[in-house]
């Protein structure tokens, strides 16, 4: 079982606090392991069996629980009147108006509760009609490269590279054997984000055509795209769907947490700009079984790696724009903010390369921490206040 660190830590943070815990991302990214491994903790440090109460809704088990109604006096029958009760809940969408059932446990006093979701607009738009402040998400990823090397003990970082965006970052893939396994459990996984999260919530009925545009999206990462565009390919490639179907299905992968869509900003302008958004994958792997195990692209899907790091770390995460250059990333906190340039490689004879990374960055004036990141093998180095730095180094740093 793989220690998730810092989720782990962020859920000891708020133990006992009054809010509602609640862990969201894609299937299998290891939502319902940390709450086990949490469970763990609790058992380590005080707390009785008999106070705590663990329910996933995608188990059978439970098959019982039909309705809101029905899980809350389940739960509620359990309760210990003198104890504090740490009631968790695996996949609350499953049952319809599950807010109402958790706004009744929240109230009580003896109750700290913990909820996992893989549906964003589900979980987001019932629980802030209902419990608004009354909440606190933790955005779940599959493993990050630094937690992939942990688990694997491979400490060459160009092996862990291939092996990491080859056979995915999702957990249960290391306990398999060879890369026809992984395989066969990626579409296994493929099929439930496609079939049960996006067909069945989203009424979609075209399997094929939805397939068709996670396909386009997925061979396209790091390109602005818009449905527009989308639609225009697929139609004179002879696939011909409108834009509010694009739309619809675009909606899909990312409620299901497939998909990560970013705006972009105007850094001179300081405003968000409503055109020209790039769509990331939440896992390699997943990319790699649908278009081919083939080390293609690398530029892009070091963008993709070094995005899903920046919201591992916390940022919000644009697209920038400054005149008419364009900078990969923009990531902001509550401390400040980073600009990011990810470029497979710095060398070339005339230098043309660097000069265009650099004068993108250039281009930025105030003083917030300005980087290039590059598969280049070199020493972190620095160009005029811009940071220079082998991007495998920087996904090991934290």
């Amino acid at each position: 079982m793989i220690e998730r660190q810092e989720y782990l830590e962020t859920l000891i943070r708020f133990k006992d606090k009054e809010l509602i815990k609640i862990v969201t991302g894609i299937r299998r990214c290891g939502k319902s392991t940390l709450l086990e491994i949490y469970r763990n903790y609790l058992l380590k440090n005080g707390i009785s069996k008999e106070q705590i109460i663990s329910i996933n809704l995608e188990d059978l088990t439970y098959g019982f629980i039909q309705n809101y109604m029905d899980l809350y006096n389940y739960i509620n029958e359990k309760l210990l009147d003198d104890k504090m009760n740490y009631v968790f809940i695996d996949e609350v969408q499953i049952i319809s108006e599950f807010q109402k059932a958790v706004d009744s446990l929240y109230i009580k006093k003896n109750v700290d509760l913990y909820i996992t979701g893989s549906n964003a607009k589900l979980l987001s738009s019932e629980l802030s009609t209902l419990l608004s402040g009354r909440y606190i998400e933790i955005k779940m990823l599959p493993l990050s490269f630094k937690e992939f090397q942990k688990a694997t003990g491979i400490d060459n970082l160009d092996a862990l590279y291939k092996k990491y965006i080859s056979t995915g970052s999702f957990p249960y893939t290391l306990k398999l054997g060879n890369e026809d396994d992984v395989s066969l459990y990626l579409s296994g996984l493929y099929n439930d984000v496609i079939i049960k999260d996006v067909m069945v919530r989203k009424n979609i009925a075209d399997e094929s055509m939805l397939k068709s545009v996670a396909n386009f999206a997925l061979d396209n990462i790091g390109n602005i795209m818009s449905v527009n565009n989308i639609s225009n390919t697929m139609t004179s490639d002879g696939r011909s769907i409108n834009v509010r179907t694009v739309e619809k299905y675009l909606d899909g992968f990312i409620e299901s947490f497939f998909l990560y869509k970013v705006g972009r900003y105007d850094i001179k302008e300081k405003r968000y700009l409503k055109t020209g958004e790039k769509y990331y994958v939440s896992d390699l792997g997943l990319r790699y079984f649908i278009l081919g195990r083939k080390l293609g692209d690398r530029g892009h899907i070091f963008e993709n790696i070094v995005y899903l790091e920046l919201i591992r770390r916390g940022y919000e995460v644009y697209i920038g724009k400054v005149d008419d250059y364009e900078v990969d990333f923009v990531a902001l906190n509550t401390k400040g903010r980073i600009y990011v340039q990810v470029c497979e490689t710095l060398r070339d004879n005339e230098g043309k390369t660097l000069s265009r990374e650099l004068n993108s960055l250039k281009k930025i004036n105030d003083n917030y921490k300005k980087i290039i990141l590059t598969y280049d093998n070199l020493p972190v180095s620095n160009e005029e206040g811009i940071v220079i730095q082998n991007v495998l180094e920087w996904l090991m740093d934290k």
